[in-house]
């Protein structure tokens, strides 16, 4: 199985070798079509279709509460222009609503209030647009929803008539209900007060807060066009006529029903001004992090290049999106600066695999092993981001699918940019450099090694590239400062046992502060953060969530079906059904319910006697029911449906009151409460109200991202395992996964983020992300040959310490920008990326090695301590691999098949002597090279590393052996520097020298390379004891000289 599954590295290895070639040898082609078809797909944003609706976007589906709107509209469909009850709608609408509180005290009774409410009716009242093709005026009054042939009215406005009444008190104002003794109307105060504090006798003492509200037609697509402009001029004018101070009283907040549509289009749209800062902050970071002290090796260009490559397959994923007929949303505008740290890591990959390849060879064979060496990294970085997006594409939220579409697109094209695109970049770059030209001036400069004579300004900023007489000088290949840092001090600290105990007890920590987030997390997408904070509306949410919570939910109950309604039976069924549902924590007492059949049969039972009718038969039940109940000012007239003919009742409904609602939570514990109760009668019977639809999220959003994050984590695994096949390395992935998911999901709660659909989105992509570090560093320790598990932190840190490091900081760059947008939707991205690119980076760096070190291969066998004294843990390595090598060397372990039959390999390190290879040696005499003793390879991991090596498995180490004698000249000169470096004259002859081999049985100092080790320190061929694998001697402290 394991050789079929590297077959997958291999043909991805061979593909993009022949690849490089072809692009570097013609790189014009490949710079020319990806821009020519960025153009093409840019013109594609001409046909562009925003969708603002909220309630598709954000709401599941196929969700339950669609399909009980669906019920309810096919027997109860409203209509606006003469039958219209609010406590009856089934969609919003369109309206404007304001809520007014007291500018001074903390009650609305007062007369100077109620004057001020009066002259706001009016502003509204007389708010006038024009429309349509004639330009025709309309105000509220032409426009409104009406009951009859009157508009909704505020009745509430009535009580100035009293007002002075119930100031001093001759006046008492009743709850829940009241005649006005002066206009006869019956206040409902429920629907109109706010806060409401009444005494033990049910009289109001204090009103803090007071709404009207106004509706409007909205029966046809015109009609609803004509409304939403009407909102706006209300907008408008209930907004200046409180900016300027006009009222004294009264403070107002305002709100319509396209206010969540403005609100949330002008929210995300905020973060388009900083897309040019964070360009250029990427830009630079790019620049910086690709120069070196080496101005020829030095790639500044290139840096720039992979940001212009990310951006230009971003814009062409989207064109592309958009002529395919997939709308566009406001959220889509934080795929960019993703899109950018996705294509700035592939840079990084592509820079190091590049720099990892010989300097002599030719452009076409350097590129070529670049992209074969980043293949396997590259492509399993971009494999799992796209099967992360295509898991978000199954989510129920079409928000969340059009985000995972247009990122997925964009990670696919990024892919090609950058092998075409990039790559044709990378062979201009490179031929420069071959022909030892400044990165960024293009004129021929010398080595360092040969400018000594020259001023100081040169030297510093003018000098790179290597002396072609002699490439190995280590004055042209410095090393890097960072990455021995990661071996030499973070490595060895990692492996202190105080260091081990202080780790594990921080993520013992790390895990309780996660499970303690997890049970404080809130569930839903509350409506005030879909706003900008300094929005008008997050005022209206703010007064509408304090002073409107107590009765906020008029609930529809639906009996679909045929029944006998003047059957007692039946009755008795619904009589029972309304009395669970009364019974319900969620639902108000029966003084707030309004049922036709509980009403119907109490008038018809109280007044026998006076109407001298009875109802227990079909004839007389329908009879009586239209004469005395469903005359249409009655309302209970739009709560009955009959057949064609008028002969049969085929659906009814009754109202119930919510009661106390004051979260997402309880929202979502009310709904699935009374869907229980709906489902568990035996009518047919389904519950309503139009927040439903939005209240579905908080059913459905926890379930689905535990689905995507257990089905990502398993394909993650899967996929981990088909690009490193090994089954310990894919645990250790799948357990960091699973860590790293929990403590995002658990620290996202304490950072003040809801678990809600944006959020989701969020642990969906996060996925694909926690996996690049972990896997990268499980194989890197898997794959090391050390014995001890303290070699094996240490390598695998130097290999892939830097590159963590650079990800990670690239990653957080690129979403900085949206803090400064000043939207929760945009800081949730910030919030959720950051977090899991610390986790990943900590679980890569600091975890996982110490983790590995303990319970990972060696861990009970290989931990021995070595019998040198005062040695610092860096200079171990040398021994345990020279031993380690010469065995294999010795045995056959590295053959002509590409190391076939050995174990994990070990990276042989530049030798001053050459070893026998038996067979092999005497096969390979002649003037052929040695296959078996290819140049070195420092690549520890996926190839990732700044300098050692991009991403390799198995089998591009196999073909990298085959290919070792094509460097054979390199080696030889490479090894002659050393030797010059070093002082040591001995010849380098293909002839064994005298005193090379086996060591002897009883000689307990022989090296690994199979030398007796002299007093003074040095092997047999002028070898120094004490050099280490990047060739620098140790002092006696274990520092470099």
């Amino acid at each position: 199985m394991t050789c079929g599954i590297e077959c997958i590295d291999k043909w991805l290895t061979k593909a993009f070798y022949r690849l490089g070639l072809v692009v570097a040898k013609h790189p014009g082609y490949f710079l020319m079509v990806p821009v020519f078809l960025t153009a093409i797909c840019i013109t594609g944003f001409q046909r562009v279709k925003f969708e603002i609706d909220p309630e598709y976007l954000f709401s599941p589906e196929h969700g339950p509460g669609k399909t009980e709107r669906a019920i309810v509209e096919s027997h109860f469909k409203m209509n606006y222009s003469s039958l219209f009850n609010p406590t009856r709608i089934t969609r919003p609408g369109r309206f404007g609503r304001v809520i007014v509180i007291p500018k001074q005290g903390d009650t609305m009774l007062s007369v100077e209030i109620w004057k001020e409410l009066r002259i706001l009716d009016d502003i509204i009242r007389n708010t006038s647009i024009t429309w349509g093709p004639e330009n025709t005026a309309y105000k509220y009054d032409d426009i409104c929803a009406r009951w009859i042939d009157q508009c909704f009215p505020n009745d509430i406005l009535n009580l100035d008539y009293v007002m002075n009444d119930v100031v001093n008190g001759s006046l008492k104002l009743t709850f829940p209900i009241m005649f006005n003794p002066v206009t006869w109307d019956a206040h409902t105060f429920p629907v109109y007060f706010g806060g409401t504090e009444i005494d033990e006798d049910g009289l109001i003492t204090r009103v803090p807060a007071l709404q009207l509200v106004y509706f409007l037609t909205a029966d046809t697509k015109a009609q609803d066009e004509r409304g939403s402009v009407w909102e706006e001029a209300f907008l408008d004018a209930v907004g200046k006529a409180e900016d300027s101070g006009r009222f004294r009283y009264i403070s107002t907040a305002r709100f319509g029903s396209r206010t969540l549509d403005i609100e949330l289009e002008n929210n995300t749209r905020t973060v388009v001004p900083y897309f040019s800062s964070a360009f250029i902050l990427m830009a630079v970071f790019s620049v910086v992090t690709c120069m070196m002290t080496d101005w020829v090796r030095s790639k500044p260009l290139l840096g720039l290049m992979g940001n212009v490559s990310a951006a230009m397959a971003t814009i062409a994923a989207f064109g592309f999106a958009v002529y395919i007929g997939i709308p566009f949303i406001g959220i889509n505008f934080v795929s960019p600066f993703l899109m950018c740290s996705i294509g700035i890591d592939d840079t990084f990959v592509m820079l190091a695999a590049w720099r990892r390849t010989p300097v002599t060879m030719d452009v076409p064979e350097r590129l070529a092993r670049t992209l074969s060496d980043a293949a396997v990294s590259i492509t399993i970085t971009s494999v799992t981001d796209i099967v992360s997006f295509c898991i978000g594409k199954f989510s129920p939220f079409p928000a969340i699918q059009i985000f995972c579409l247009y990122s997925g697109f964009a990670v696919c094209f990024i892919f090609v940019w950058h092998l075409t695109f990039f790559s044709a970049c990378m062979a201009i770059a490179g031929y420069a450099e071959h022909n030892n030209r400044h990165s960024i001036t293009c004129v021929k400069v010398k080595p360092v090694s040969m400018s000594d004579k020259e001023s100081w300004l040169y030297r510093v900023f003018c000098t790179g590239g290597v002396n072609p007489k002699d490439p190995g000088n280590p004055r042209d290949n410095p090393d890097n400062a960072i990455m021995v840092w990661c071996r030499d001090s973070l490595g060895w600290a990692l492996n202190q046992w105080y260091v081990k105990i202080m780790v594990l007890l921080v993520f013992a920590g790390y895990l309780a502060g996660a499970l303690y987030g997890t049970t404080t997390i809130q569930e839903g997408l509350q409506r005030r953060k879909l706003s900008k904070a300094d929005s008008y509306s997050i005022e209206f949410y703010d007064r509408d969530d304090f002073y409107f919570r107590e009765f906020p939910y008029r609930i529809q109950v639906i009996i679909a079906g045929e029944l006998d309604y003047w059957d007692v039976d039946v009755q008795n069924q619904i009589e029972n059904l309304t009395k669970t549902f009364e019974n319900s924590s969620f639902i108000s007492s029966p003084l707030y319910t309004e049922s036709w059949v509980r009403s119907f049969v109490n008038y018809v039972n109280r007044n026998q006697e006076e109407l001298n009718v009875t109802i227990d038969t079909r004839e007389t039940f329908l009879q009586t029911l239209n004469d005395l109940w469903l005359f249409k000012p009655n309302p209970f007239s739009l709560d009955v449906k009959f057949n064609d003919d008028g002969t049969k009742i085929v659906a009814s409904r009754f109202m119930i009151q919510a009661v106390n609602i004051s979260d997402g939570n309880m929202e979502k514990d009310m709904v699935r409460e009374l869907r229980k109760i709906a489902h568990d009668s035996p009518l047919n019977v389904s519950v309503f109200h139009p927040y439903f639809v939005f209240f579905d999220q908080f059913e459905l959003v926890r379930p689905t991202s535990i689905q995507s994050m257990v089905v990502g984590g398993a394909t993650m695994m899967l996929i981990s395992f088909l690009f490193i096949p090994n089954v310990l390395c894919s645990l250790w992935v799948a357990f960091s996964i699973v860590s790293i998911e929990l403590g995002v999901v658990g620290y996202m709660a304490l950072w003040d983020v809801n678990l809600d659909t944006i959020s989701m989105v969020n642990l969906i992509m996060c996925i694909g992300f926690s996996v690049d570090f972990t896997a990268h560093i499980c194989y890197a320790y898997m794959s090391s040959e050390a014995t001890r598990p303290a070699e094996r932190v240490r390598e695998s840190l130097y290999a892939l310490g830097l590159p963590i490091i650079q990800g990670a900081v690239s990653t957080v760059l690129g979403v900085s920008a949206l803090i400064l947008a000043g939207s929760y939707i945009f800081m949730v991205f910030f919030k959720m990326i950051f977090l899991v690119i610390v986790f990943g980076a900590l679980h890569g760096m600091i975890l996982l090695p110490v983790l590995l070190s303990l319970f990972g291969p060696g861990a009970c066998c290989g931990g021995g301590r070595s019998s040198r004294k005062a040695r610092h843990p860096s200079t171990a390595a040398l021994d345990d691999c020279s031993k380690s090598s010469a065995q294999q060397l010795h045995h056959g372990g590295y053959n002509n098949n590409g190391g076939a039959g050995r174990g994990p390999y070990c990276i042989p390190h530049p030798s001053l002597l050459q070893p026998d290879f038996g067979e092999a040696d005497r096969r390979y005499r002649g003037g052929k090279p040695y296959a078996a003793n290819p140049r070195p390879d420092k690549d520890m991991g996926l190839g990732t590393s700044e300098e050692s090596s991009e991403s390799s498995s198995s089998r591009s180490q196999r073909r990298r052996l085959r290919e070792a004698a094509e460097d054979e000249a390199q080696r030889r000169k490479y090894l002659d520097g050393w030797r010059k470096a070093t002082g040591h004259s001995m010849p380098m002859t293909a002839a064994r020298p005298a005193g090379y081999g086996p060591p002897a049985a009883n000689d307990t100092a022989a090296t690994g390379y199979g030398q007796p080790r002299h007093s003074d320190g040095y092997y047999n061929g002028g070898r120094p004891a004490g050099y280490h694998r990047d060739e620098r001697p140790y002092r006696n402290d274990g520092r470099y000289h």
